[in-house]
Formats: structure tokens, sequence, C-alpha cells
């Protein structure tokens, strides 16, 4: 159970005033550590007796667990909070793309080239299946080890998935430096797969049917030497998998249950692909590190990648692009001037639906804090006087010859106002984005 503020302020040496700490007073202090939000070394005084009892309630609930290394390493855990409106959700989960070492030759290396291509820039950002798991579905550990040496050429963290801890120790003889996850440590074989982690220095997948089955091989495994753990809570099902989750976060999280607090994983599985990828994103949004999947599709695994995004963006924060004025295409001075907000999934999706028309454009950001044109609009931060402002900086005077732009057709309201603050033709578009190929290729070319 974790220490309350009183507590913990027994153990501390109280200073009258010291504010070392960069506290008010030792209370407050206190107070910080018992809600996660600050560290015990931050006080200059304690006692390390003190600290080691202390060492608990100034631990992040969940543990923050490493696989692989370098620049592709994963971080998942050390999550704070059950709800993204609370806190934003730091550590995005690894999507992790299957890759059975039953396959042949040719197979094996065409799965494993296709899920190196698996990767997209979505709003200004790149996005892939940044995990290959690697299954021991022959139960041969020669061929185990072959895959396992094929597939670590993508250079990502990777799992290896195996029955038996032999198996896992021969394929870490190849890739034993990249710090895979090995999976998975159960019940009946939890000493030798405890025993290869703890020698080779790397996390360990641990799968029980409950939760309450887990609490009781993490204690074990912990007190083997073996540190960072992996909760693997598929059950049967969608339904029972997702209670898993929730359950066991909530524990870890509300509950104090440290033998609980690590970062968890699931293995999506369904009837078809349709209910997998629909199983493996309800697992991203509740609350799996690692979702581990066999589609390896590009339709397939970007739906898994945006729904990642979504949620692992912090709400507070809207992405954003720099407001300027963008080139799309080779555009001339001819070329039309389009207008719309600094929200990234609005000016990628005008993007996007400029360079489908093939007309060369520019496209004038305007600084509205991150919002959509709509909500830009109505709070005041889509303007005539800001977009007048844009046209009047000089942005565009080496750029066009004409004075005629195209604002969004949901701020048709503001033409005229803006017309007279900037001395433009205006020109209302279309209201959504898809529109705009038919636009420019009839409206602007005879405009």
């Amino acid at each position: 159970m974790a220490l309350k503020a009183l507590d913990i302020l027994k153990l501390l040496p109280q200073k009258r005033g010291c504010k070392e700490c960069g506290c008010p007073t030792c209370l407050a202090f206190a107070m910080k550590l018992a809600q996660k939000q600050a560290r015990i070394d931050e006080c200059p005084y304690v006692s390390d007796d003190s600290k080691a009892a202390l060492e608990g309630a100034s631990a992040p609930p969940m543990k923050l667990v490493t696989i692989g290394g370098g620049d592709n390493k994963l971080e998942i855990g050390n999550e704070t909070v059950m709800f993204r409106h609370e806190e934003t959700f730091h550590h995005p989960p690894g999507i992790a793309v299957r890759v059975p070492d039953d396959l042949d030759a040719e197979a094996l290396a065409a799965r494993v080239a296709a899920i190196g291509d698996l990767k997209w820039v979505r709003v200004g950002m790149d996005i892939r299946a940044n995990v290959v798991a690697v299954q021991n579905a022959s139960c041969d550990a020669e061929r185990f080890k072959a895959a396992v040496q094929a597939a670590s050429k993508l250079d990502l963290p990777m799992v290896l998935i195996a029955e038996r801890a032999a198996h896992v120790a021969a394929a870490l003889e190849v890739c034993a430096d990249k710090k895979p996850l090995i999976h998975a440590a159960r019940p009946d074989n939890w000493q030798e797969f405890a025993q290869v982690a703890k020698e080779k220095a790397c996390p360990l997948a641990v799968k029980a049917s409950e939760p309450e089955a887990l609490l009781e091989l993490t204690g074990k495994i912990k007190a083997a030497g073996v540190e960072d753990m992996v909760l693997d809570v598929t059950a049967d099902g969608l339904s029972a998998t997702l209670q898993a989750l929730t359950k066991i976060r909530r524990l870890a999280l509300k509950k104090g249950v440290r033998d609980l607090g690590y970062p968890s994983m699931a293995v999506a599985a369904g009837d078809d692909a349709f209910q997998e990828v629909a199983q493996a994103a309800t697992y991203v949004a509740k609350y799996a590190g690692i979702v581990v999947t066999g589609l390896c599709k590009p339709e397939q695994i970007l739906p898994l990648l945006t729904v990642r995004q979504n949620v692992f963006t912090d709400p507070r924060k809207p992405i954003q692009v720099e407001p300027a004025v963008y080139e799309v295409g080779a555009a001339t001075p001819q070329s039309p001037v389009l207008i719309t907000t600094n929200f990234s999934l609005t000016y990628y999706t005008v993007e996007g639906e400029v360079e489908a028309s093939r007309v060369p454009a520019y496209i004038g950001v305007v600084d509205t804090e991150g919002t959509s044109v709509l909500t830009a609009f109505a709070s005041d931060k889509l303007t005539a006087e800001g977009v007048a402002a844009l046209l009047k900086s000089g942005a565009f005077k080496d750029k066009v010859s004409h004075r005629k732009v195209i604002i969004p057709g949901y701020v048709a309201a503001m033409s005229g106002a803006l017309a007279d603050e900037s001395g433009w033709e205006v020109i209302v578009g279309p209201r959504e984005a898809s529109g705009i190929p038919k636009f420019l290729k009839t409206v602007w070319t005879s405009a």
C-alpha cells in the first residue's frame, strides 16, 4: 500500500524553511511524493533509512520497461492515469507484427520485407509498425534461430515467442545485444525463462490466465532477479482480454499493487482480418503496451497506427504546423492561393487534396493555435483581420501576380470583410477539402 503524505512527512528530516527540494514546506514535498510527482532524492537531507522506506512512495506505480536499444528502442509503461483526459498518455504501444518461423526461406524474406515497408507520414509525423515478433511455430530451435536472424535485419525491437526457454536461449545467440522481449514465462516454466532473462539482461513477458495468478508469478520472478517484465493478459476473446487489461492497470495505479505495476501486452486474433484489426485497435486504446498481430498488409496496419497516434497525442496541445506560406507542386505566379488553419490534420488534408488535383498552388496557413477551421472561426482565431495580415505581410509579394484568394466555404461570412481589409478578390471555396480538386480544375481556371 502506498504511503500517505502524513506518513511520508514523518520520515522526512523536516528542516524548517530550507526549500531546497523546490517546495515551500516539507508537507508540500510529502504530498508531491505521495502523488508520484516528485523523487525522494530531491531532498538533500533525507537519511538512507528514510530513503529506503520512502522508495516505494516515490517510485512510479507502473515500471518503465525498455525493449531494444539505440534510436529504435521501445519504452512502455510508466503511465500514471487511467484516462487520457486526466493526463496525456506518454508511451505509445508497440505494434508488433508476427513472423512465424515455419515459413519457407522465400516467404520469410517477403514477410520481413513487408514489415519494413509498414511506415507512413501522417499529419507531418512518421508512423510505422515498430516491433517484430518472431514465433517459434515450428518448435525447432534452429529454424527459430534462423528466423530471428532474418528479422533482426529490420533493426526494430523484437519479441521472441517460444514455448521452450532453451529455444529462446539459442535465438539469443544472434540477437542478445538487441535486448528483445522474451515471451513467455508461465506458472509451469517460469524458472527456466527467468534464468535466461536474467543471464541476458532481457525483459521478460509473463503470462497467466488471471490477474491473480500473474500477481503470484511476478513476485516469484522478481525475487529470482528479473526486474523488467511485461504482463501478457491475452484471454479467450476480446471482452475477457479488455477486462484483464483494465483490471491490472486499475490495481497498479489506484490500489498500488506493486507486483502488477508493469506494462501489459495482448495478442490479437480473429476469425477474419476485420475482426483482428478491431480487436488490436481496442487493445491499443485500452491499455496494452505491446499489441501483437498476425496481420501485415498496409490497409490492416495503418488503422492501428492511426488509433495509436490519435490516442497518444496530447489533447491539450493540438498538433500544429508552422504558420507560413507553403508551395504545393511547381507553383507559378498564376497559381491559386488557398487559406487554412495551422491545425495539422486540417493542413495536411488540404495539402493532400491540392496534390490530388495536380494544380500547383500556394497554401497560406494562419496561426489559429492549432484549431480547425470552424472551431477557429467560432472562437475568433480565424478572422478577416488575421487573414488580411498574412496577405499583406509580403509573403505573397514575389510569389503571385494576381490578388485572388480562396477561403474555406465554412467561413464564407468573412468574405466581405476580408475583401475590404486586404484589397484582394475573395473566392469562396468548397466546404469540405474533398471538393478542392474539382474546384481548382473548374472554378479556379475560369476565375
